[in-house]
């Protein structure tokens, strides 16, 4: 019985490490800052910068979408809500990078494998087609958004919670206002 407090401080640290994550809504869904890029350069250069930008937004919104496609299919549901539980706690909730057996694992693999993981889960119930189309709208909604959003506010965004904010400054002086 001792263990729950502590668990339940851990889920209360973990949720306020993933709404940190989260880049505001508002910011996300903002009406005014969806335009066509000029040109496919541009377009690529957007989709980079809102990847990275809105991360935990975009990854959201893909288990929206999933979850929304498995209503019908309460066994799927279980195992989808199961899987996403370690998705929270193995990378969005994570502040460090993750160690198993001392050894470091670097994001992208933990990424590759929860993706692996969440997919071989939901095709083991029995709703391959169902989770493929409901991931391959999730993509497209994700690329359609990285392509319309401006990213001329992100800019700004990252200067001011940037430890080199001055250093990115738009003073004359070639230290950057030092």
């Amino acid at each position: 019985m001792s263990n729950t407090p502590q668990f339940l401080s851990e889920f209360n640290q973990t949720t306020r490490s993933l709404k940190a994550t989260l880049r505001p809504w508002s910011s996300f869904l903002d009406l005014s800052f969806l335009n066509f890029p000029s040109s496919v350069p541009d377009a690529t250069t957007r989709i980079t910068q809102n990847l990275t930008h809105f991360r935990s937004n975009y990854s959201l919104l893909i288990f929206i979408v999933l979850f929304l496609s498995l209503l019908y299919h309460p066994l799927s549901l279980i195992a989808f809500f199961i899987t996403f539980v370690a998705w929270v706690f193995l990378y969005f909730s994570r502040d460090e990078p993750l160690s198993v057996f001392g050894y470091q694992v670097n994001d992208l693999v933990v990424l590759a494998l929860l993706f692996s993981a969440t997919i071989l889960v939901l095709v083991w119930s029995s709703v391959w087609l169902n989770v493929v189309v409901a991931i391959a709208v999730g993509v497209a909604l994700v690329v359609l958004h990285a392509v319309l959003r401006s990213t001329d506010d992100l800019v700004a965004d990252d200067n001011e919670t940037s430890p080199y904010a001055n250093l990115l400054s738009d003073d004359d002086s070639p230290r950057g206002g030092l």
